[in-house]
């Protein structure tokens, strides 16, 4: 083998990556954190864009000051000197530089830990878009993909009492990721939701989950299962409602596993108008020692389809809903608790019971306010137009975020629907990529429904998807009067349709904006016209009885670089509400009167 005599690593070696390819951070690597305490590490950070990705290339993170002769050598970064720019939040409302960064950008920080540790210790991190990897004092701790679900790293063995975290952010689009290169939003970077250490001890709770296997005879179904069991002793699972005065046990078997099923006769379920939540508590104990134990609070309520018929604790529910994305004006993707309460305050303004979380996961925030204000959530992954359907690959990328999505949101009363996949071409690769994913879905979580928002047969003008066998709702996307003005083609779909299922339309509308041209003429995109197509769509939601839910597209106006047109200047202005959230169009109330309508068609039934 030649050996290259003047090769510089840093400069020639193109393969730089495939040392840091390994160990990936994923599903598997997270622990349930419900009632621990947490030492959080948001606040500043050090920052810079590293469009070359030098870190990387060059191992900054091991911030060698000499060679290896002892001599002083010349450094590129300054870890401390850098600009500080807070944690969570996006890069690219930083300043104006940052705006349309794509790329890898360097985050650093010192904290410190004097704490001894009998057990574990984990680095969480909300999520971070959308290939990130982590340095501790200097050492490689893994790489996680996906830029919209938490994940958890131990950290134990590698703690000092003075530490530097660096962590290589990384928003560059790909095409074998989930989303792929092309999509209808802004693609906001860093690390922007919260970071945090938390401990457990040596063998502790990993995972919990809790749903109400039967509304009638309310019998809840508790599964857990143990982390650091390389010392596993046997042991017994106790979970509790302390309100109820209701405690259950159940030994926990050789791998760490258990589950009960038990009957909760004074349970009171949670539903849209009386969001009940529980206080639970689940203990392991050893010998009459608690090792460890979680909490959380949950609601308990059955979801079921029969027929065209979405089914909540046995009733049957409209959704009447709205699409959402995770942004404001302010903040970007990362969204506070002030903005989320802000939307749901404007659903319910319209009369919603209903909101589809487009396109990814958004935080768990939503989730778990949603619980407390009664509502319903359609939550997904971003398998968004075409992406690299056969590549094995994105697959395991795909598979991983819902799962990651999943094992967060478990808990969540309000989450109803799973959905896998959003207008993605009837290929056969496509097919069994989202039949993967569906199947993932149900072997995670069988108490949900599982969707996709899928497109229309366009030829023969009728609702049909070969994934729809897979599916417990079907999402049915069109833009008749917009995109395609011809209403006709959709009155032909919805007669000619004989649905066995659900059918949600997960998203229909129009540009609105607020002008008429100089010569008084209604401009195309008009908030008139918005409000003109809202009206005939509602007419036809109206004669069509297996249609169990509308989400028209969407709540706020928000920001995409696909939309450069002289009225949408940057934005995507099919928004019911302006991007600021202060003013609301025409076909608001549209969609408020026919809300308004159906709940009063179901107080009369």
């Amino acid at each position: 083998m030649e050996i290259i005599k003047n090769f510089v690593d840093n400069i020639h070696n193109e393969a730089y990556k495939d040392l840091y390819l390994s160990p990936v951070i994923d599903a598997g690597t997270y622990v349930f954190l419900g009632g621990r305490r947490e030492e959080s590490l948001d606040g500043s950070w050090n920052f810079s864009v590293d469009m070359y990705d030098n870190c990387l290339r060059a191992k900054w993170f091991l911030e060698e000051k000499t060679n290896l002769e002892g001599q002083m050598v010349p450094l590129d970064y300054g870890f401390d000197d850098w600009e500080q720019i807070p944690v969570p939040a996006v890069w690219n409302l930083v300043k104006p530089e940052y705006f349309y960064y794509e790329g890898p950008a360097v985050y650093s920080r010192r904290f410190l830990f004097d704490r001894k540790v009998d057990g574990h210790v984990f680095l969480r991190f909300g999520a971070i878009s959308y290939e990130a990897r982590f340095f501790l004092n200097g050492i490689f701790l893994g790489v996680h993909r996906g830029g919209s679900t938490p994940f958890c790293v131990e950290v134990t063995t590698h703690l000092k009492e003075e530490n530097r975290l660096i962590v290589i952010a990384d928003n560059t689009r790909r095409q074998d990721q989930v989303p792929s290169e092309n999509t209808d939003w802004f693609l906001y970077g860093g690390i922007y939701r919260s970071v945090s250490l938390f401990c457990v001890p040596d063998i502790y709770i990993k995972d919990m989950k809790v749903h109400l296997k039967d509304w009638e005879k309310k019998r809840v179904c508790v599964s857990m299962s143990l982390g650091g069991t390389s010392r596993f002793k046997g042991g017994e699972a106790v979970f509790s409602i302390p309100e109820l005065n209701l405690e259950e046990s159940v030994f926990v078997g050789s791998d760490g596993n258990a589950e009960m099923v038990f009957e909760v006769d004074s349970l009171s379920l949670w539903n849209l108008d009386s969001p009940k939540l529980y206080d639970v508590e689940l203990t392991y104990r050893l010998h009459g020692t608690i090792l460890d134990q979680v909490k959380d609070r949950i609601g308990f309520r059955s979801l079921k389809t029969k027929g065209n018929e979405i089914l909540l604790n046995g009733k049957t529910v409209f959704l009447r809903g709205v699409c959402l994305h995770e942004e404001s004006e302010e903040h970007g993707k990362a969204v506070t608790k002030e903005d989320i309460r802000q939307a749901f305050s404007k659903a319910r303004e319209m009369n919603c019971n209903f909101i589809r979380l487009a396109h990814y996961p958004h935080t768990e925030w939503v989730s778990q306010l949603a619980d407390e204000e009664g509502f319903l959530l359609w939550e997904e992954i971003p398998v968004y137009w075409w992406i690299d359907f056969a590549n094995e690959k994105t697959l395991v990328d795909a598979k991983n975020q819902l799962t990651e999505l999943i094992t967060r949101d478990y808990n969540r009363a309000s989450v109803i629907i799973w959905s896998v996949g959003n207008e993605n071409p009837d290929t056969d690769e496509r097919y069994h990529f989202m039949r993967e994913l569906a199947q993932t879905a149900r072997a995670c979580d069988d108490s949900r429904l599982i969707s996709a928002a899928c497109l229309v047969d366009a030829v023969n003008l009728r609702i049909a998807d070969r994934l729809e066998e897979h599916l417990d709702v079907i999402g049915f996307n069109e833009y008749y009067g917009w995109y395609d003005p011809d209403y006709e083609k959709l009155i032909t779909i919805l007669e000619e349709s004989k649905p066995d299922k659900p059918v949600v339309i997960s998203e229909f509308g129009a540009d609105g904006y607020i002008s008429t041209s100089q010569s008084g003429n209604q401009v195309r995109g008009s908030e008139e016209e918005q409000k003109e197509i809202y009206e005939k769509q509602v007419e036809l939601f109206k004669k069509t009885s297996y249609i169990q839910g509308t989400v028209p597209w969407i709540l706020f106006d928000y920001r995409t670089p696909k939309r450069l047109g002289v009225y949408q200047k940057g934005y995507n202005i099919k928004g019911l509400v302006s991007a600021d959230r202060k003013r609301e169009k025409p076909a608001f109330s549209v969609m408020k009167n026919f809300y308004e309508e159906v709940i009063i068609d179901e107080q009369t039934d």
